[in-house]
Formats: structure tokens, sequence, C-alpha cells
């Protein structure tokens, strides 16, 4: 069974669908077809039957997809081991990321592993957690840099980066937040958030939970950080989203941040970068050099509730 049919096996088997299989895996419809009936006639059974939902594995199927996805990672791995030993450093990384950190916390990095190996090209995509850990699992990518939504596959390995503060945005002008109703206050206001589902929304609630507060009423839902930003400057209501998602808008004078309420609690609002990756016996060397610099060229672990000074007071 060649490699080839094996990874465009799983890729159906995964998507249920020959159109987004043959997306992933870079060919056309009529070639993931083939190369399905291909392995079916080699193995001389069906793999697949079609129903309303798409195609489904067979009982044959079924059984050959473990090994398939066994078979694909020793491939790796010995492929990894022998470029080990001969110190080979030429490769190409896949990295994934979410928008914010793509933009605010990558490029100065990249840039830098990019000059220190030229051999090795990086390719960047940008998508939601969800997409990232799908596209991890379906080897679309090597490597995630996204928030951590407090869920754990022990198919991947994942190393903290950075806590990133969260913060309180409003509209410029918007008075401070009095004192002595503190987090009682906070608890009336209308926020501004993500969808459910997304990892901001993920922080947002676990925020107020671990404040002991109610889930606020919301004034809009909203699918970037972006959005949201321009929601809270349009004054639609208040936003609570990682510093370095709104950094620019904030540099701007479009929002402004407020002090949460509770200064004990303020620090610890923060959300924890992480990349992940699939965990393999040896890692392709392209990929280890990169995992490598990204634990030391990107910020070290740090305390998130540090204010900055233009963060508005508390009135008292």
């Amino acid at each position: 069974m060649h490699s080839r049919l094996l990874k465009t096996f799983l890729a159906v088997a995964r998507h249920r669908n020959v159109t987004r299989a043959a997306e992933v895996v870079h060919l056309a419809q009529s070639s993931v077809s083939d190369q399905i009936q291909a392995l079916e006639a080699e193995l001389g059974t069906p793999l697949f039957t079609r129903s309303r939902s798409g195609l489904q594995l067979t009982a044959a199927g079924a059984a050959l997809q473990p090994y398939a996805e066994e078979i694909l990672t020793l491939t790796e791995e010995a492929r990894g081991a022998v470029a080990m030993t001969v110190g080979q450093e030429r490769g190409a990384v896949s990295i994934g990321a979410l928008e914010t950190i793509a933009a605010a916390r990558l490029p100065a990095w990249l840039s830098r592993f990019g000059q220190a190996h030229p051999e090795i090209a990086l390719r960047l995509s940008v998508a939601g957690t969800g997409d990232l850990l799908r596209k991890l699992e379906d080897g679309e990518v090597d490597v995630a840099f996204c928030f951590d939504n407090g869920e754990f596959d022990e198919r991947f390995a994942r190393r903290g980066i950075s806590r990133e503060p969260l913060i309180l945005i409003a509209p410029a002008g918007e008075p401070p937040l009095p004192a002595d109703e503190g987090l009682s206050m906070l608890a009336t206001r209308r926020f501004v958030v993500t969808e459910m589902g997304c990892v901001y929304r993920h922080l947002f609630d676990a925020a107020f939970a671990t404040a002991g507060l109610a889930a606020p009423k919301l004034a809009a839902e909203a699918g970037s950080i972006g959005a949201i930003a321009r929601l809270v400057a349009a004054g639609t209501g208040l936003g609570l989203v990682p510093r370095l998602a709104v950094a620019e808008t904030l540099a701007r004078g479009e929002v402004i941040e407020l002090c949460w309420p509770a200064p004990a609690q303020a620090a610890n609002l923060a959300a924890e970068l992480v990349m992940i990756w699939r965990r393999r016996r040896v890692q392709p060397p392209a990929l280890k050099l990169l995992l490598a610099s990204a634990s030391t060229g990107l910020d070290a672990l740090r305390p998130g509730g540090a204010h900055p000074r233009h963060a508005e007071p508390i009135l008292s």
C-alpha cells in the first residue's frame, strides 16, 4: 500500500467528502476517486459506502484507518530519523495560527528564523482554533499557535509561549468604573463578544465565571476581534479581549482600556498562548528547529495582570 494512497484514504475518511478531501491533499476530485478505487482494488473490498450524510467507512475501511495513520506516522518518523543522521536542515514547515497571533506575534520571529535557516520553507495559514486542530490532525499544518481553550488531546503536545492579558475595552471618553460598585456594576453592562465555540468567547465566559459573576448581557456577537473593537469604538458595548488583539486600536485612541474592578482578580485575567504539534517519536529536523526557536525566540511566559499606563483607573 503506497503512502500516497493511504494519505488520500485518510483525507476522505476524515471529511466524508471527496471534494473536501481533494482540497486537503491538493488533487483533482477525479484523482482522489481513482486513488480510492486503486486502494480498494488492492485490498479486494470496498472502503466506503454512500449515504445522505456523505461517504461512510465500511467495516473494512474502519479497520484500515488506524493502520493507515500509523503507517504514515512511521513514514514521517523514518524520514526524520534519516535526515537527522546527515544533519539535514532543509525541508518545509507548515504553520497555522489565529489571525491575531499571526499578525501581532509571529512576523518578526518568523523573519529571524527564515534568515537563520534559509533552506527551510515556511508556510503560514490563518484559521480559527477548531480548524487549526483539524488541520493538525489531518497533517495540513505541522504546528499551530492559538490560545489555550482548556481542552486536551493526548495526540498533541503543547507548550506555553506567553500569558496575554485580557483587558476591558470601552469607547473613547467612557468614564471609569465606580470603585464602590465594583464587579456588581460590571455585571450590569452590555458586552460585545465573539460567537459561541470561539476561543475568545471561552476566555470571556471563563473570566466572568472565575470572578463569580453571572454572564453579562450581550449587546452583539461578532465574528472577529477586529469587529468587536469597531463595535466597541462605536459605543455598542464593552469588550473583554486579549490586549495584543487590540493593541493598534488602543494606540490609535479608538478605544480605551478600563481597569478590572477587582485588582486581585485582574492579575489572573490572561489567555495562555500555546503552540501545539503532533506527537512523534522523531520530529522532522526542520520542525524540531522551529519548535526550539519558538521556545526561545517568542516571549517567555509572563504574568498577565499588568496594566498599561493609559488604563483608566477606578473612580474612588
